[in-house]
């Protein structure tokens, strides 16, 4: 069987990573093109490709995925089967037509729900009690298209989407062995999706970090896990940026505004909400590394009844 593989970041060369150790047929990467990154702004490679040239694969950048000329490439190459594991554009029918036994998406959630570019942040933002990674042949919808296999587990309360984003990278590259066997074997399910059932997670942006204590403890406490570690949870000191990197729910309450830092000490800071009162464990202040707040205030001071954001 002959696989062209597309997608860009790390959790897509987790995937790659699997047909390789499994010693599949890859005749081909597809992955976006190089882009500068960090503060020199120098050229970086995806990891897609870092990979595939470990491996000697033939990779591939077009700029659009329905450019003719590329799409006339993959008719030479002609595979049996095309995988896609968050390449991040959507894929013209064209495209989706050339493979016989069709193309197939990894997707980090239990579709119907999440469709869409970020799932793993916005099960943690909604306070789900489970997730897991799906399979499915695709059409020319967003993530609209049948599904094959599923893989299902329970989310613990303080799971970060970093945590999470390492999980499903190792779950969705055993789900896709899995489903490719099934192809191969011609016994691989269609179940056509609820649409009714459906929900969406959009992209992630820097704003959504910016904490609401208006919200209940809980509400913040999952879009810090949920943000972590991009875009990453902040409110404003004193005029200065803090960032919360860890926080928990305490059983206690407070009739003080919101926002309002109740308590400081070894255990961090204590601060109003909506409901019960929110531990903040970490932070990270403008120019300085992330630090727990017990060794924060051993050289700094951080006000009682200040208020937040």
């Amino acid at each position: 069987m002959k696989i062209v593989f597309m997608g860009t970041p790390d959790i897509a060369k987790g995937c790659l990573q699997k047909l390789i150790d499994e010693k599949l047929n890859v005749v081909g990467v597809v992955t976006q093109a190089d882009k500068p990154i960090g503060r020199g702004k120098k050229m970086g490679m995806p990891p897609v490709k870092e990979l595939a040239i470990e491996h000697d694969i033939p990779v591939y950048q077009p700029i659009k995925a329905r450019d003719e000329e590329f799409i006339n490439t993959l008719k030479e190459i002609n595979p049996d089967l095309i995988i896609v594991v968050a390449y991040g554009q959507i894929l013209p029918k064209a495209l989706l037509d050339i493979p016989k036994l069709g193309c197939v998406n990894v997707h980090v959630s239990l579709l119907p729900k999440y469709r869409g570019a970020a799932p793993i942040n916005w099960v943690i933002i909604n306070g789900e009690e489970k997730t897991g990674v799906t399979t499915m042949y695709m059409d020319e919808g967003l993530d609209t298209g049948d599904i094959i296999l599923q893989s299902e587990f329970d989310l613990s309360n303080e799971i970060t989407a970093g945590e999470l984003h390492d999980i499903m990278m190792e779950q969705g590259g055993n789900l896709l062995i899995e489903t490719i066997d099934q192809i191969e074997k011609g016994c691989a399910p269609r179940i056509p999706q609820n649409d009714e059932e459906s929900s969406y997670a959009p992209m992630m942006n820097k704003s959504l970090g910016n904490i609401d204590f208006t919200k209940t403890a809980k509400e913040i406490h999952n879009l810090v896990r949920g943000v972590n570690p991009w875009p990453s949870a902040y409110t404003t000191y004193e005029g200065k940026t803090m960032k919360i990197w860890k926080t928990k729910v305490l059983n206690e309450t407070s009739n003080k505004e919101c926002g309002t830092i109740l308590k400081v000490d070894k255990d961090g800071i204590r601060v109003a909400t909506k409901d019960n009162v929110l531990l903040i464990e970490e932070i990270q202040m403008p120019n300085k590394k992330r630090v727990a707040v017990c060794e924060y205030i051993k050289g700094n001071k951080i006000e009682e009844n200040t208020i937040l954001g």
